[in-house]
């Protein structure tokens, strides 16, 4: 029996002990699952990265401009200014009044004539109305003078002729003649009265006609100043309630440059000269322009002499007080038969031509696709370069990569 219990307990150990074999198995297919995921992953982000090498390149770009004899010429000075207007004014009223209706708004553009604001009228109204009464009272008297003179012109005649027939005395005629003149004094001051009443009512019509507020000439309007309900005077009167304007307005049309040129330079500008600007913000924009005048006189505090400058191009982008950068060049082109010959061509960057199959090319943009143009470049202006083969206003891309090829799909950098 004892025997038979050892038996027993060594079958039951026996069972109890855990197959190996059994778990290699499932730890194999795990492994396996993992190196496929893994692998997966690793496919997965090579055609993540192919696509994106893949996508199309972002480029910078520059328009093709016009060549111009001038455009060889070199700046001799260089100078900071403003952009300010010779025609600008804020508009007020003539009389202090109380501000009721106003009509314009900032970069409004208005004519010249048109109302900008309305001020309260009751009292205009009723003196215009105070003044055309008296108006027609006066006339009336005048008609009514009229007719007494008429009357005692009559009556003197019919004296005279009673006179010389002997049959009055002497002074009814007198009475008769002084009763004529002294109408007639009366219509003369009559008259008088009417025009005295015709002014008032002129004047009270002025008055009436100051509480609309008029445009001096057109412009845009930068400026609202007053709100319907505030208090308008020609003049300040102090505490901050009462407003001096209802807005300001800018003639467009007479923009012109301002530029401090440090007096020990001046004499390198001369009227008619030919410039360059280059407002602050838009500094690819290059404004052709010319000299006006050069102020005589300087200021003493920054040794500088204020010279005026003309801008060939008008446009909405270009505003008052905008900073500008002006280039003075060099007189113009010679005329006669000393004068060079016109350049052809157009100027681009010079970092934009490139080397295709040993020709010189550019590439033009085209949608959102780059196109291969072959140019044959010529003289070297700086940073440009003259080019013949493309037209002016072509857009092209600056500095193309070596891969870029006809038809590659571009994407321009704002």
């Amino acid at each position: 029996m004892a025997h038979w219990g050892v038996l027993e307990k060594s079958d039951l150990l026996s069972q109890l002990r855990i197959d190996r074999g059994a778990d290699r198995v499932p730890r194999r297919r795990t492994r396996l699952y993992l190196v496929l995921a893994a692998a997966v992953l690793l496919l997965g982000g090579g055609l993540w990265f192919g696509v994106l090498r893949a996508g199309p390149p972002v480029v910078q770009t520059a328009v093709a401009r016009a060549a111009s004899q001038g455009a060889g010429a070199g700046s001799v000075l260089d100078a900071s200014g403003y952009v300010t207007a010779r025609r600008q004014a804020t508009v007020s009223a003539k009389i202090t009044g109380k501000v009721t209706e106003v009509l314009i708004e900032e970069g409004q553009r208005v004519r010249e004539g048109a109302v900008l604001a309305r001020l309260d009228d009751t009292e205009a109204q009723a003196q215009l109305g105070l003044t055309r009464a008296q108006l027609v009272a006066a006339r009336s008297q005048l008609a009514e003078v009229r007719a007494q003179l008429v009357q005692a012109e009559q009556d003197h005649t019919r004296q005279k002729e009673l006179y010389d027939r002997k049959l009055i005395a002497p002074q009814a005629l007198d009475a008769a003649l002084a009763q004529r003149d002294m109408l007639r004094a009366r219509l003369a001051a009559t008259e008088e009265q009417v025009k005295v009443a015709q002014q008032s009512q002129s004047v009270a019509q002025v008055q009436l006609d100051n509480t609309v507020i008029r445009a001096p000439f057109s412009g845009v309007v930068i400026a609202k100043s007053a709100q319907p309900g505030e208090m308008i005077s020609p003049i300040s009167a102090g505490g901050g309630f009462t407003r001096t304007g209802i807005g300001t307005i800018v003639d467009m049309d007479s923009l012109e440059i301002q530029v401090d040129v440090n007096e020990s330079y001046i004499n390198r500008v001369t009227p008619g000269q030919p410039v360059e600007a280059t407002l602050n913000a838009y500094p690819d924009w290059k404004i052709p322009g010319e000299v006006i005048a050069i102020i005589p006189t300087a200021d003493r505090s920054k040794a500088t002499v204020k010279v005026r400058v003309a801008m060939e191009q008008k446009d909405a982008r270009i505003v008052p007080d905008m900073g500008v950068r002006v280039s003075f060049m060099e007189e113009g082109p010679k005329t006669g038969a000393d004068a060079p010959p016109p350049l052809k061509g157009v100027l681009v960057p010079a970092s934009g031509i490139v080397q295709r199959d040993g020709k010189s090319v550019v590439f033009a943009i085209d949608g959102d696709k780059a196109r291969l143009r072959g140019v044959a470049p010529g003289q070297t202006m700086g940073e440009l370069r003259l080019v013949d083969g493309i037209a002016v206003g072509t857009r092209i891309v600056r500095e193309p990569p070596a891969e870029m090829n006809d038809g590659s799909r571009v994407t321009i950098k704002k």
